[in-house]
């Protein structure tokens, strides 16, 4: 009796870890502050659990209140974890270099995203002082099925795992999902063909990214890397073929640098 007791105690615990997590999940980059209307309407949690949860979470420092409103914002508690994970992680410190390179030879931003979710989430981000951005960093999170980013690491992924997360899109997209679904395989067959996919407005209009997929470190995480622009001005097809040269040098450097790394994403 009292094991049992136990596991269900074990269990309502872990339910209430993952719950808070992605409340917590919920805030993204560009450092909004939010209701809890909008956690409600992110994370698919009842209003009651949000309500509990929010206020467990300003309890233990890793939210506040906005002073004067009723809305959220990430604390100390949050943005201490995030700085501890950034500058101990060996395989992201070892990686800037290369990236930082990359972005001032060609005068773009380059990006490395792993998964988050339906998500791609930028745990590196270096930029040419010479690019325009929009509000992008490390921390911001677009979505796998419009970016070329998403797309590149969709098409590293075994097909399995790849289809699930398509189907997944096409559901959310309702009657643009075939749409969607074409467009996606039609980054697929560029990167068959070229090695690189580019996409143009995936997630901000008037900007393009060229991506590919890349596996990092010991145990061979797969992520995906970009290189992108903001430019109202330009041609897709000149841009690729600036760039996907350079991208997939560096994509090399950066696998056969890092190949020994253990630390883990």
């Amino acid at each position: 009796m009292n094991t049992a007791i136990h596991q269900e105690s074990d269990t309502s615990t872990l339910m209430t870890v993952e719950r808070g997590l992605e409340v917590l999940r919920a805030f993204r980059s560009n450092r909004a502050p939010l209701t809890n209307a909008e956690l409600v309407r992110r994370t698919g949690l009842s209003k009651a659990t949000v309500s509990r949860l929010t206020s467990t979470l300003i309890q233990v420092g890793f939210l506040r209140l906005v002073p004067g409103k009723r809305e959220f914002e990430l604390s100390v508690g949050a943005l201490g974890i995030g700085h501890a994970y950034l500058a101990t992680n060996d395989l992201l410190q070892s990686a800037q270099p290369l990236l930082q390179d990359l972005a001032d030879r060609l005068d773009v931003s380059v990006a490395l995203a792993a998964q988050d979710g339906i998500d791609m989430l930028y745990v590196d981000y270096r930029v040419s002082r010479k690019v325009a951005t929009l509000r992008l960093g490390i921390g911001s999170v677009l979505p796998m099925s419009t970016t070329s980013i998403g797309r590149a690491y969709l098409w590293g992924l075994p097909e399995d795992e790849r289809q699930l997360l398509i189907d997944e899109f096409k559901r959310r997209a309702g009657p643009q999902g075939a749409a969607l679904e074409q467009a996606i395989r039609a980054s697929f067959s560029e990167l068959q063909a070229t090695g690189t996919c580019a996409v143009l407005g995936g997630f901000q209009r008037s900007t393009f990214g060229v991506s590919l997929p890349v596996r990092l470190g010991r145990e061979g995480k797969l992520m995906s890397m970009s290189c992108g622009k903001a430019d109202v001005d330009f041609d897709l097809e000149a841009e690729r073929d600036r760039i996907a040269p350079a991208l997939k040098q560096t994509a090399a450097q950066l696998q056969a640098y890092l190949a020994d790394c253990t630390s883990g994403l």
